[in-house]
């Protein structure tokens, strides 16, 4: 209100409707403007252009973006033609694309090459911020292209985005309706401003720039309050349509034979044998640095021996990890639902079901809260339920009970056992306690 004060009293004061009009004028003619036949028409058309030429930028430079995260190579190949997109000046593109295309596209080509290469740098930035350890368990519970998508990609991705496309939405109008000036295509906002320009409407000028800011604000709105909604969507995943019970796979021991590795001149496992019967339940004893989480890294293929053979690995592993590894921003039943394959029942009767097994060793009042504002405890709690209702017929446990009180392990520990039915176990621990609340074999774990 003060600046507009000071606008109006500025336009008595100049007292020349040529060189300066007030508010009261402009509003005045803006009302005008909008009951004119040919009003809706004039902003419709220029909303389809420049709004087709953002939304196509958008898609392209999204689909751009994952391809060149996915593919090095196609990103080593684009990166010139960004750079060049984002360094040449845009009157210059105006003129190159007024003797291409004419003057009824260059408003929405304008929009498309100003907006482009901002979403498909921030795309690929996104893409590559997310948590690899997060990828790694999606790799070790073996999780779809579609659910790592949805549940790991997209949440580091939608941060970069919403930046982009803040600056970008009015980037787009900017370009658009100075490429409408300069084109003058029938019935758009640029040849309204430029035909007030010839007419000295001062007036007119500024009512229809009012029309640009507000149709740029709403458009803007529109866009960045749909993609909110997308970013704070957190469906569960679907479980239904499999069959009862977990897949079984023929039977067998894990066999580890004479397996080395060493990182650099670090040996950390040489001539390493170890057999563990379908079934059975092995603690690798070993004290902290001594090999253990990388045997469970080759065993999971996260990582490579170099030497040695490895047998009897199944298709389908759970694990838990030395870190937690959870999807921060969703709760404690999703992220037990993520490791989950699909199984008989409805959707309702599925999230029951993972309710009743979760209250088991979590309160039921954490189980529906984002993980981020769970305890160390309560986290360590839900990767474990996430590795024991996995469909994996291996269980692999690094550290399980790391950061739990005494009853919380006892608790945790009867749950995993009565849990096994039949699975092969392989916890790595340099705990006592934890070896005898699992009743296992043990074994140590040492460079021969």
């Amino acid at each position: 209100m003060f600046w507009l004060a000071v606008w109006q009293l500025a336009a008595l004061w100049t007292d020349n409707s040529i060189l300066l009009v007030g508010p009261v004028q402009v509003a005045g003619t803006f009302v005008r403007n909008m009951v004119q036949p040919d009003f809706l028409k004039t902003v419709f058309c220029s909303l389809t252009r420049i709004g087709l030429g953002f939304f196509l930028a958008l898609c392209l430079g999204l689909a751009a973006g994952a391809l060149a995260y996915r593919f090095p190579l196609f990103g080593e190949l684009c990166a010139p033609v960004m750079a060049a997109l984002k360094s040449i000046p845009v009157a210059s593109f105006v003129v190159l694309l007024l003797i291409w295309f004419g003057s009824s596209r260059l408003s929405f080509l304008i929009s498309f090459l100003i907006v482009f290469p901002n979403v498909y740098l921030n795309t690929e930035a996104g893409l590559q911020s997310t948590d690899r350890q997060l990828l790694e368990m999606a790799q070790v519970f073996g999780m779809g292209a579609g659910r790592r998508w949805f549940y790991l990609y997209r949440p580091a991705l939608m941060p970069y985005l919403e930046s982009c496309l803040r600056v970008s939405l009015g980037m787009s109008w900017k370009s658009g309706v100075a490429a409408e000036v300069i084109g003058l295509p029938d019935f758009s906002l640029g040849e309204r401003l430029y035909m007030s320009k010839i007419y000295l409407d001062t007036a007119g000028l500024f009512a229809w720039t009012l029309t640009v800011i507000l149709l740029s604000f709403l458009f803007e709105k529109a866009v960045l309050g749909l993609v909110g909604r997308f970013a704070r969507w957190k469906p569960y995943p679907v479980l239904r349509g499999g069959k009862a019970g977990r897949r079984q796979e023929p039977g067998g021991a894990l066999r580890i034979s004479h397996v080395d590795k060493a990182f650099g001149e670090q040996t950390v496992l040489r001539d390493y044998s170890l057999t563990v019967p379908e079934g059975g339940r092995y603690l690798l004893m070993a004290p902290s640095g001594a090999g253990k989480t990388t045997l469970l890294r080759i065993l999971t293929g996260l990582d490579h021996a170099d030497g040695g053979q490895i047998t009897g690995v199944p298709s389908a592993v759970g694990m838990v990890f030395q870190e937690d590894r959870l999807c921060e921003e969703y709760d404690a039943l999703c992220n037990i639902m993520l490791g989950m394959a699909p199984c008989r029942g409805s959707a309702g009767e599925i999230l029951r079901m993972v309710r009743r097994e979760a209250a088991q060793i979590l309160p039921e009042d954490c189980l529906t809260k984002p993980v981020k504002e769970l305890s160390g405890g309560m986290r360590r709690r839900v990767s474990l339920l996430r590795a024991v209702l996995s469909p994996g017929r291996l269980l692999l446990l690094d550290e399980p009970f790391t950061g739990l009180d005494e009853e919380t392990r006892e608790k945790c520990g009867g749950y995993l056992l009565r849990h096994l039915e039949g699975r092969t176990l392989l916890a790595a621990t340099h705990r006592e306690e934890d070896a005898a609340l699992l009743d296992g074999v043990k074994v140590t774990l040492v460079i021969s």
